[in-house]
């Protein structure tokens, strides 16, 4: 069949225009990737050389995925096009440029913990308070600060800058600033964000370079444009100028890192800077309900900042959105966990299929504690990945420092791991030296004898040792590595260690080697195009631009993932919990200070809703635990912008009583943003007449063995009151219950959990 025939006439005509400046306008579930990757296709059709296609993604996940459709359609032409991440494309064009701006070719791309190690020391050599300096706070604002394109020299020259930082009591921020970005230079070391800088400063300052990659690239595609900042759009603006072929492609509405620099306003104003640009709206929603697209919508229609557009679909009509209250964040995670046991057992569905979703990290634990507990498997996304672990990180850090025997903190890391009698003493000296010449540390080691150190015949062995590993850089990626593991007693002093931790630790630094084994049998270009085999520098380098999507592995376990909505964007479940809708965690109390902030988080909201694909359950608690105290808690106002016929509050049960709340008592309100807050308050309503009274209290509650139970058996609930059992099901731990209870109604109890006194008859 043909592609262009599988396409909806918008996707189609996203597709077909390949010239001039487009906007592509991709709302969620609307076949994006389809689209980015037909068009790519389109134009190889159309005789355009593959080599001539630069398309920017955000994760290297993404750019795989990519690639692979595109090889599929159009065959090994598909390997020819510059496809990747916008770290990974500029990383791979300062390889080769990295001479004009007075960088190694063979640089080192420094992590988080690289630079806070680096801030942590400069903060000492300065004396200056880390409590006040925090380092992660300091890198914060370093990293704005470059992703505006503001250098160390233009911050320390803003009068208002320091005005700023002299009024928050830190008036040495851009002394700071200016002392790590030497510190990295000399290292020959780049941050993230100076993977940006420099390609800006490359193109601003080499004219030439820039006309060479402005003829290169006549064709640009740039997926999820409105997570752009202001570095990425100026570069991507100098590399469109002279052909002005530039596709931009994303969705205003999934805005949502601005913490991180994205400017919003690169998507709202791409019009005037491309002022022939024509804009397609992918509308027709292929992933969710029509419920949950309809309420996602009337949420984000609040929103003043937007481009206009009406999602819609044609999927069924599903089910209302849960809601689910609970007195306490623990009382929530066992909600959570129940409904998830519950449609698991009645739908048959994996744990895969599942997804809990929350605004900040701490409110895992909760639902972690709820998951246990019922037996369900999770993991945690966003946690420490493989790479970040202490022993594989021990051993990258040999690598980084045979391919850049300047990089500090590679140095550092390793100089005395395992203990070769390098002290932080000797260290100290050779800092010390370093400093006041301005020079590496490894240059100072270099020279130790001509300088006149004493008793350094250590630090001249590690020397000799790491130069006798550079001799063999132009080898297999693999023979190399395993060298320096087995060379540099790494591997030794992981083996003897027999502890079950230090078993684990052997066996990660095995599966690293086993890795590079397996990268190693690919090849690689050159810069004269020449294949040759993959060398321990690619290696390196395709492991520094790795993101955090990308390190995590065993994709298809069967697990609930839990994790923050920034981790979820792009991803999708058939069942998904947004839990936490309270006011100052969600919105952020921190995002309560404009409308900006207010907006950003409404997005993120709309973000949660819309990676559900079948069912979506929305949950808050009027209390949680905060620094170790119960704080009170009021329903998000996000709740109160659904439009309430989407909705059904279920009938839940609490530890101190019993609530009840409808769908049809919210429309009762009358209003068209929903919920009152009457509506949204706990009430414990009052038994009916004749109905069981619901005890909550007795202390004599005892709970009956529950294996012999029957149908037709009358027992009474600590909670529910007395109820008659009406239907059993399943055998063993999975031996489920169905039972009319009076006030509280019917109930499905799992009896390995439920807690039941049997009435004898």
């Amino acid at each position: 069949m043909d592609y262009l025939e599988t396409l909806n006439p918008s996707q189609r005509a996203a597709v077909e225009q390949i010239d001039g400046p487009v906007m592509i306008i991709a709302g969620a579930g609307s076949g994006k990737t389809r689209v980015l990757t037909y068009r790519i296709v389109h134009m190889l059709r159309h005789e355009v050389d593959p080599f001539q296609i630069l398309s920017l993604t955000f994760t290297n996940k993404a750019a795989k995925e990519m690639r692979h459709r595109v090889m599929e359609a159009v065959g090994s032409e598909g390997r020819n096009i510059w496809m990747g991440t916008f770290h990974s494309i500029f990383s791979r064009i300062l390889r080769v440029e990295s001479d004009k701006i007075g960088y190694p070719r063979n640089f080192t791309i420094y992590d988080s913990d690289d630079s806070k190690s680096l801030i942590k020391t400069i903060l000492g050599e300065m004396k200056l308070d880390d409590k006040l300096y925090k380092p992660s706070n300091m890198l914060a604002r370093i990293s704005a600060a470059k992703n505006a394109l503001i250098s160390a020299e233009e911050y320390l020259g803003n009068s208002e800058f320091f005005e700023n930082d002299n009024s928050s009591g830190r008036p040495k921020f851009g002394h700071l600033f200016k002392l790590y970005q030497d510190r990295c230079f000399r290292a020959g070391a780049m941050d993230f964000d100076d993977l940006l800088v420099n390609t800006h400063k490359l193109f601003a300052n080499h004219l030439d370079v820039l006309n060479k990659y402005q003829h290169q690239f006549r064709y640009i595609m740039v997926d999820e444009f409105q997570d752009t900042n202001h570095a990425q759009y100026m570069i991507i603006k100098k590399l469109a100028a002279v052909n002005e072929n530039i596709a931009v492609v994303g969705d205003d509405a999934q805005s949502i890192y601005a913490f991180r620099g994205a400017n919003i306003k690169n998507i709202l104003g791409f019009q005037k800077d491309f002022q022939e640009v024509k804009t397609f709206k992918l509308e027709q929603n292929y992933r969710s309900t029509k419920t949950i697209v309809e309420a996602a919508s009337s949420i984000i229609e609040k929103n003043k900042e937007q481009i206009k557009k009406k999602v819609w679909t044609d999927n069924e009509i599903g089910e209302r959105i849960r809601v689910f209250k609970a007195l306490t964040d623990n009382e929530e995670g066992k909600m959570v966990a129940s409904a998830i046991f519950q449609d698991k057992m009645n739908n048959h569905a994996n744990n895969k299929d599942f997804a809990i979703l929350y605004r900040t990290n701490m409110q895992s634990r909760s639902m972690e504690e709820a998951l246990r507990k019922l037996n369900i498997p999770y993991k945690i996304y966003g946690g420490l990945s493989f790479y970040q672990r202490k022993e594989v990180k021990d051993l990258l850090a040999y690598f980084r420092l045979v391919l850049n025997p300047n990089d500090e903190e590679a140095l550092k890391r390793v100089i005395n791991y395992p203990a070769r009698g390098i002290g932080k003493t000797t260290l100290e000296k050779i800092s010390l030296v370093a400093n006041q010449h301005k020079v590496s540390l490894w240059q100072v080691m270099e020279q130790v004898n001509q300088i006149g150190f004493k008793n350094m015949s250590s630090v001249e062995d590690f020397v000799t040792m790491i130069k006798s590993f550079r001799v063999m850089l132009d080898r297999n990626a693999y023979d190399v590595a395993m060298h320096i593991a087995k060379q540099s007693g790494v591997l030794k002093a992981l083996y003897e260690d027999k502890t079950v931790e230090g078993i684990s630790r052997y066996e990660n630094t095995e599966e690293l080697l086993n890795g590079i084994k397996e990268f190693s049998v690919g090849e690689s270009a050159d810069d004269d195009g020449v294949l040759r085999g993959n060398t321990l520098a690619d290696f390196m380098a395709d492991v520094a631009l790795m993101t955090n999507d990308d390190k995590d592995k065993d994709p298809d376990q069967d697990h609930i993932s839990l994790m923050t909505i920034h981790s979820a964007k792009g991803l999708e479940f058939k069942y998904v919990h947004v839990v936490g809708l309270e006011e100052n965690l969600f919105p952020s109390q921190m995002a309560l200070n404009s409308r900006q902030e207010l907006e950003e988080e409404r997005r993120l909201f709309y973000v949660a809703l819309t990676r559900a694909m079948k069912k979506l359950t929305i949950s808050f608690a009027t209390s949680r635990f905060k620094f170790g105290n119960i704080v009170n808690a009021e329903p998000s106002r996000f709740l109160t912008e659904i439009d309430p016929q989407f909705l059904h509050f279920e009938n839940m049960f609490s530890a101190g009583g019993q609530f009840r709340e409808s769908g049809a008592a919210l429309r009762s309100t009358g209003s068209a943003s929903g919920l009152s807050k009457k509506t949204l308050s706990i009430n414990r309503p009052q038994p009916r007449v004749g109905s069981a009274p619901v005890k909550t209290d007795d202390p004599n509650f005892e709970p009956d063995d529950t294996s012999h139970l029957q149908v037709g058996d009358a027992v009474i609930h600590q909670r529910f009151g007395k109820g008659n059992v009406l239907q059993m099901e399943g055998s063993g731990d999975n031996r489920k219950a169905t039972i009319e209870f009076g006030e509280a109604g019917k109930k499905v109890l799992v009896l390995k959990f439920a807690k039941l006194k049997i009435i004898l008859p």
